[in-house]
């Protein structure tokens, strides 16, 4: 059953949904273009693009009739008048102050901007296909390489920048669409830093470096972090470094379909916790990754749902000492019934390059 079918299965008699966002009209569709907007009923579903688009949408987009676009208010209010709906659900989330205040200017219909149409499509999103975790392996194998190669390109002298850089040509170089996000390249004390910035500082001997990166794949997400040494740590880098890996394996071994998210987090948080290093883990253990780099479900302190079989989840634990230095470990995660797929292959025993 196509996204399309599965929304339109969802929707009650004599209402639609209406969605523009870049995301969401691509995880529908499967066309990415920067303008669209789909119409959804229960019996039938509408792609109104404009003349940039609309040839690439006829050959590649199905499920849903496919209509050049002219004067958008007046088509959509053509087919809301012709299938009877009453109300036009819209994306909450991603609608904003100005947009919502157009569209009931302009519709023909009550618009509904409650979190109805916001949480059906995130359900919808949870859980992955097989294709679809098929792009996403891919996506990571193509971030493995990557950081592969970067064991030999990061030394002494290096600048975050140009690991940064070098990282970013090497994913799109090898097959990926785009960056999951801005790659993350940390060095020395900047590794205390969570989302650090690179910057120009040079790799120094006996320091960490942290690289959080991830590729993309036909518009699904990777997405991994592994902290190195140059040269030899001191014995207390590699003491924070087996806590946090410790911890990130215990996360992993509580992953299963049906712990809520505070469950899974506090199982890593407790490793830390118990070591004298909880204040030094201040973030979330992980967050769903697809079609965007952070959505649900979520592994938090305050994350009171269940994680589903099928959904994609990060664990990445990590111990922070401002002015210093930091280590985070992060894999990605099909969660199972019992358990887990790991799709993330790359080591995570401390290497010293």
């Amino acid at each position: 059953m196509t996204h399309i079918e599965q929304l339109k299965q969802s929707l009650e008699e004599n209402t639609c949904v209406l969605i523009d966002s870049d995301v969401n009209r691509r995880y529908f569709t499967g066309m990415k273009s920067s303008a669209g907007t789909l119409l959804v009923f229960r019996d039938a579903a509408y792609f109104i693009i404009d003349f940039r688009y609309i040839e690439k949408a006829k050959k590649t987009v199905h499920g849903c009739d496919v209509i050049l676009q002219n004067k958008l208010y007046e088509q959509l209010c053509s087919l809301i008048e012709k299938h009877g709906a009453k109300k036009v659900f819209i994306d909450s989330s991603v609608c904003t102050v100005q947009q919502l205040s157009v569209l009931r200017g302009k519709l023909c219909a009550e618009v509904v901007s409650d979190d109805t149409l916001s949480k059906l499509i995130s359900s919808l999103r949870i859980v992955k296909t097989r294709e679809e975790l098929e792009k996403m392996t891919a996506a990571q194998r193509i971030a493995e390489k990557g950081l592969a190669h970067m064991t030999e390109f990061i030394r002494e002298g290096r600048t975050e920048k140009e690991i940064q850089l070098e990282l970013d040509y090497y994913m799109l170089s090898h097959g990926a669409e785009a960056l999951s996000f801005d790659t993350i390249a940390l060095s020395g004390p900047n590794t205390s830093l969570p989302h650090g910035v690179p910057s120009d500082r040079k790799v120094k001997n006996g320091e960490f470096v942290l690289l959080d990166f991830g590729a993309v794949v036909d518009g699904w997400h990777s997405d991994m972090t592994r902290t190195f040494c140059v040269g030899e740590p001191t014995e207390e880098m590699r003491k924070v470094y087996d806590i946090v890996l410790r911890a990130q394996k215990a996360g992993l071994g509580a992953v299963r379909a049906g712990i809520s998210g505070r469950a899974l987090d506090a199982v890593s948080r407790k490793v830390i916790a118990d070591e004298g290093y909880g204040d030094a883990f201040g973030h979330s253990l992980g967050h769903g990754v697809g079609m965007e780099i952070h959505e649900s479900p979520y592994a938090s302190p305050s994350a009171d749902d269940t994680i589903k079989a099928g959904s994609v989840v990060t664990v990445e634990p990590g111990i922070y000492l401002e002015g210093r230095f930091g280590v985070r470990i992060e894999d990605f995660v099909i969660v199972t019934e019992d358990g887990c797929v790991n799709m993330t292959e790359a080591p995570k025993e401390l290497v010293c390059l």
